[in-house]
């Protein structure tokens, strides 16, 4: 019962080992792998993916680097793609700010006018946001409680405890990388968070926990490991409950 509810396993570094770096999930007892979308090319991707194996999953998302480098047709039109293919995905994402990758304020503008519109365009469709927040996370907390958006999960989040804390508060999510073993901040979300508002990822490639080496999926059950002995819970009630916030967030 181990989710990585955040990847992104079609990138070129998994083309000559994927069946394999499936394989091991599922020996690790990962019973379902996320990939998230970031453009109209990888949107496609991880739509022919997910017909590869039971265990892989998708969310359709325009990242807001992408978002501010496209025109507002551009915008439009990958919007009406999501909705067409709302049946064939549990979530949408990935979306949301990244300031690091804007350095001025027009730039800043568009990407949070292209965030409002993919929020209010697409949250009919009843699915989890998946939020990238990078540099931004005030920004983002801020636009979510104002729209009243209800199913958020953040993705490796780092900002502030106080708005970790706020993101707990508000119901949300926040999932948390295999390379919390060497991160002081994810163990501290840890310590701070209710296990009722964990998740857990690899955004795969990135973030992985030994070094430079490749992320992938299996590399999940070390996070669990590290989740329980901050947590002082037993291992299953890690897994279980962090299933059951899988499934309240994507299937409720």
């Amino acid at each position: 019962m181990i989710v990585d509810v955040h990847s992104h396993i079609y990138f070129p570094e998994f083309e000559n080992d994927l069946n394999e770096v499936i394989e091991r999930a599922k020996e690790a007892g990962i019973i379902s792998i996320i990939s998230a979308g970031i453009d109209h090319k990888t949107n496609m991707q991880v739509l022919e993916l997910a017909k590869k194996d039971k265990i892989l999953n998708s969310t359709l998302g325009i990242y807001p680097t992408t978002a501010m480098n496209i025109s507002e047709k551009e915008l439009d039109d990958e919007i009406r793609f999501i909705k067409e293919n709302n049946n064939e995905i549990i979530g949408i994402g990935e979306i949301g700010l990244d300031f690091k990758e804007a350095n001025t304020e027009e730039q800043h503008k568009k990407q949070i006018n292209a965030f409002r519109k993919i929020l209010t365009s697409l949250e009919s469709l009843d699915k989890p946001f998946i939020i990238h927040s990078r540099k931004a996370e005030k920004e983002c907390i801020s636009i979510l409680e104002e729209l009243n958006i209800k199913k958020v999960n953040f993705h490796c989040f780092t900002g502030s405890y106080k708005l970790a804390k706020k993101i707990e508060q508000n119901g949300w999510f926040l999932s948390i990388p295999a390379n919390i073993d060497k991160s002081e901040h994810f163990q501290g979300i840890v310590n701070l968070i209710s296990i009722n508002n964990l998740l857990t990822e690899t955004d795969a490639p990135y973030l992985c926990p030994k070094g430079k080496e490749r992320s992938e999926p299996s590399f999940i059950t070390g996070t669990i490991d590290k989740i329980s002995e901050i947590k002082k819970l037993d291992v299953n009630e890690v897994k279980k409950n962090i299933f059951l916030n899988y499934q309240k967030l994507f299937y409720n």
